[in-house]
């Protein structure tokens, strides 16, 4: 895929919808199939990175993308990054493999409380308006994880820190997007995406080697005996789950660059988690209790008001400060006149 440029025909852009959708629901059930035979986070996690250079290769070799370049700032820069996204997508994989989907996707859908604790601790406040559209989702959150029937510490425990990894890996990689011609050459938003897969790869595998090696060689036999296909499908859907893992993130980008409304990103995105939601529950049928449903709708209804509000603050911030440069330019304009 190419670096996303705005659609004029909305085939297209639903089309892009469908792709980032699609591959996000066939992500979250491969990665739950591999899970259920091959009980190994830290190794599964570097594997699905890993894969992501079977796609980025060849689109860099046939000129696809122009091949990324950074400087030893940008190096250390991304490097911080690719912690924080290693990290939170490990997190990820450990939380889907002790629970339920669904229950990992409740707790996730509490990220911008993260995010907006963090950006406050950096300096950066939100309006108190916004700051109040928070407490539907951890209130929802809270209400969906106290009834969960799929509840486990290891899930839950799991998906916070990944909460707090991507709010922090989300935060910094804005700031590197808006100075990427400081940290190297062609790094564009799906170029410094590329990098971060490759570098968290890296930084993923020595802690597979070193916490599950011991373990592999046993559980890669069992998978091969308990997978459904054997051998040959369990190596092929452990593939497809590390491409769609990538893919998905890449149709995100699509998608994202493709509109012209945050709020539109926004109901997108929530929509996303919904139908993650609906469609990994009623493939694996996962039991959920009224109040996890009730909690799951209250949480992610407050991310969609979290992110709708906040949009509306940022564009009455941008007309005040507009308004204030043109009353300043003709007061100035008028002294001078004096």
């Amino acid at each position: 895929m190419t670096d996303a440029k705005k659609p004029t025909n909305p085939f297209l852009l639903s089309f892009y919808f469908a792709l980032w959708y699609s591959l996000n629901v066939a992500y979250n059930i491969y990665n739950k199939r591999i899970s259920n035979h091959f009980p190994l986070p830290y190794t599964t996690a570097a594997i699905q990175l890993f894969c992501g250079a079977f796609y980025l290769v060849p689109v860099w070799l046939i000129q696809l993308r122009p091949f990324p370049s950074i400087n030893p700032i940008g190096f250390w820069k991304l490097g911080l990054i690719a912690v924080f996204h290693a990290l939170g997508h490990t997190m990820t994989v450990v939380s889907m493999g002790a629970g339920s989907v669904s229950f990992t996707h409740i707790v996730k859908a509490s990220e911008p409380f993260f995010s907006t604790v963090i950006n406050a601790v950096l300096g950066t406040t939100n309006p108190l308006i916004v700051n109040l559209c928070l407490i539907p989702i951890v209130g929802g959150v809270a209400l969906a994880s106290l009834k969960e029937l799929s509840f486990s510490w290891t899930s839950f425990g799991g998906a916070m820190i990944s909460n707090v990894s991507f709010a922090i890996r989300g935060i910094f990689s804005k700031r590197a997007m808006g100075n990427s011609d400081e940290l190297g050459d062609n790094l564009s938003p799906p170029n410094i995406f590329a990098l971060l897969t490759l570098m968290s790869f890296l930084l993923v595998l020595p802690f597979a080697i070193v916490l599950e090696r011991e373990e592999i060689e046993n559980s890669l036999i069992d998978a091969y005996g308990s997978y459904p296909g054997g051998k040959d499908w369990f190596m092929i859907d452990t593939a497809v789950t590390g491409l769609t893992y990538y893919l998905y993130n890449e149709c995100a980008y699509l998608v994202l660059g493709s509109l012209d409304s945050a709020v539109t990103a926004a109901v997108g995105n929530t929509i996303k988690r919904v139908v993650v939601l609906i469609a990994t529950t009623i493939y694996f049928s996962t039991p959920m209790s009224g109040q996890s449903v009730l909690g799951c709708c209250v949480a992610i209804s407050g991310v969609l008001l979290y992110s709708i509000v906040g949009d509306n603050e940022k564009k009455k911030a941008k007309e005040i400060a507009r308004m204030q440069a043109k009353k300043a330019k003709k007061a100035k304009k008028a002294k001078k006149s004096q």
